[in-house]
């Protein structure tokens, strides 16, 4: 994911918690006033990636901001920044926003695009990658198993978009890149869930393609390359469309 990382475990409490109990919760969560309204975004943005703010909870204004001890105008501007990254969303004037909700017919919908956009820049970047670029791609593609027999869903993913995010750089138009990763955000609160599951139930499905693409990128193969893309997508659909269903 795209943006500065923050470990779940590393977040005094829950922030569904804390926006609940907004006032008894101040001292526990406080947020320096430097940069405060990066701040409160990173905060929010971390709590609903990792799924500790769940889809349609209330992004309260007041609650918020007495929640980390500052002032409405800094979460005004984080809850806007949310909202422009499409991971909340506003019910209707004067009546706040929530934490966004994807239902299967929306996230079906974003990973058809993904597929589009991917697929394209798998191609054009195998045939461009130099070979700086192949030996990030297969530092991360290490970092990444070790994080997956780590247990640590979080890092896994981080190193996986790292792979891809390399590849697809490589393609050369950095607006494609752009709105892949806008995708990813939006996608990463499933994507947890989804390898989470996979690490619980040691499904290895969701690891293997990465090697097979740097294997492609490697040998410049474009057309394996984008081949192996389209199917990892694929995959990843087919296991989350089941989960939402299942909800």
């Amino acid at each position: 994911m795209p943006g500065k990382k923050v470990e779940a475990a590393q977040q005094p409490e829950t922030l569904k918690t804390t926006l609940e109990t907004a006032p008894a919760a101040a001292s526990a969560f406080s947020i320096t006033p430097t940069l405060v309204a990066d701040q409160v975004y990173e905060a929010l943005r971390t709590a609903i990636l990792t799924g500790e703010l769940a889809g349609g909870s209330p992004l309260r204004v007041r609650d918020v901001a007495a929640m980390v001890g500052t002032s409405v105008m800094p979460v005004r501007e984080a809850i806007r920044r949310l909202e422009e990254t499409g991971l909340a969303t506003r019910l209707a004037a004067h009546r706040g926003a929530v934490v966004r909700e994807f239902t299967v017919g929306e996230l079906i919908h974003i990973y058809e695009v993904r597929a589009i956009l991917e697929i394209e820049a798998a191609a054009r970047g195998a045939v461009n990658v130099t070979v700086a670029d192949v030996a990030r791609m297969d530092a991360a593609c290490v970092r990444m198993q070790k994080a997956v027999a780590d247990g640590r869903v979080w890092d896994a993913l981080d190193d996986d978009e790292d792979l891809l995010r390399t590849l697809y750089s490589a393609s050369g138009n950095p607006v494609l890149v752009e709105n892949i990763e806008q995708l990813w955000l939006q996608c990463r609160p499933y994507k947890v869930i989804g390898a989470t599951e996979a690490i619980e139930h040691q499904d290895a499905s969701l690891w293997t393609p990465q090697p097979a693409i740097l294997a492609a990128a490697r040998a410049r193969d474009a057309k394996t390359a984008a081949k192996l893309t389209k199917q990892s997508l694929a995959s990843a659909r087919r296991r989350l469309e089941k989960r939402l269903e299942a909800q």
